[in-house]
């Protein structure tokens, strides 16, 4: 395995690994935890696959941001840093978000698609003043308190503590970023553009908004294969990475 620190915009770095051998795949990590995620899985893919992993800038082993940045120019930068002109694309919810907007702005960079409860941009995401209240309240309490939150928010399968130790990445994650993340392209209206095999996977235990985003992104992907798996929350590669892997190699080997 090689670890690198690689340079994006605004001056900042973000941490990466490349290692086994085969043809590239890229995975990018959700906004509840860091690149740490796909640990689980990571063993299988290497034997297959040149796999290369980041974290997101504040997240892991990434410094915190100093400057205005764009996730998919992010995941862009990694790509070129390495080398990698195409792709499979793996990504797990603020990484679903940056893999579709690659795979629509950039479709020479993408070979296939593996999104995993993703998030998408343009999608109109309903208010909740109940979750938006129980963060402000815990915001003044704490850094446990707002884990803790986030816990009952996204881990609704269990609290393990691999998962407990990816919240707390995340919301470390959450803090440094201070307002300085910049959205993705909208793709929500634009997800008929997609034109490799794709795939899409949630869990009944993710937030509503996500699965019924899930549910009408599924109909406007042409050819994507749409799996809905009982008892799974926000991270399905902690929970369920025996089918993440079957999803992974059955997307990838369609392309």
């Amino acid at each position: 395995m090689t670890e690198t620190m690689v340079s994006v915009a605004g001056g900042d770095t973000v941490w990466a690994d490349d290692s086994g051998d085969g043809p590239p795949l890229i995975l990018v990590h959700p906004g509840v935890g860091d690149s740490r995620v796909w640990d689980p899985i990571l063993p299988e893919l290497r034997a297959r696959h040149r796999v290369i992993r980041y974290d997101a800038r504040g997240f892991g082993r990434s410094p915190a941001p100093t400057a205005p940045f764009v996730m998919l120019d992010d995941l862009v930068a990694v790509l070129d840093h390495f080398g990698v002109d195409r792709a499979p694309i793996v990504g797990c919810s603020q990484g679903g978000d940056a893999a579709l907007g690659l795979a629509i702005t950039r479709p020479e960079r993408v070979s296939a698609l593996v999104l995993l409860c993703p998030g998408i941009s343009g999608f109109p995401v309903p208010d909740d003043p109940a979750t938006e209240a129980a963060y402000a309240k815990a915001e003044a309490e704490g850094f446990d308190a707002i884990v803790d939150v986030a816990l009952s928010v996204w881990a609704r399968a269990g609290r393990t503590p691999e998962v407990v130790e990816q919240l707390r990445s995340g919301v470390r994650g959450w803090l440094a970023e201070n307002g300085l993340e910049q959205p993705n392209p909208a793709v929500f209206d634009r997800l008929g553009e997609i034109r490799v095999p794709a795939s899409l996977l949630v869990g009944d235990l993710d937030r509503d908004w996500i699965v019924d985003a899930a549910r009408q992104a599924a109909t406007r992907i042409p050819g994507v294969e749409f799996v809905e798996v009982p008892g799974v929350d926000h991270l399905p590669s902690l929970r369920i990475p025996d089918r993440v892997l079957e999803l992974i190699e059955a997307t990838v080997n369609r392309g």
